[in-house]
């Protein structure tokens, strides 16, 4: 699975994340939140995800 940048993710725990900086091929910090008011920055990788949404390649 390749994840890029700015690519909309589901997580295995059932949250939507969007990527915004790829650290590693398997390393990846994510916005994950509702709207801007509430969406907390967290760090996960690529065992978190379960498919990808959009990818933006």
């Amino acid at each position: 699975m390749k994840i890029a940048e700015y690519s909309e993710v589901l997580l295995k725990d059932g949250r939507s994340a969007c990527i915004v900086e790829v650290l590693s091929d398997t390393d990846f910090l994510a916005d994950v939140g509702n709207s801007p008011e509430d969406w907390e920055n967290i760090y996960i990788t690529i065992d978190d995800i379960d498919r990808i949404v959009r990818c933006n390649t």
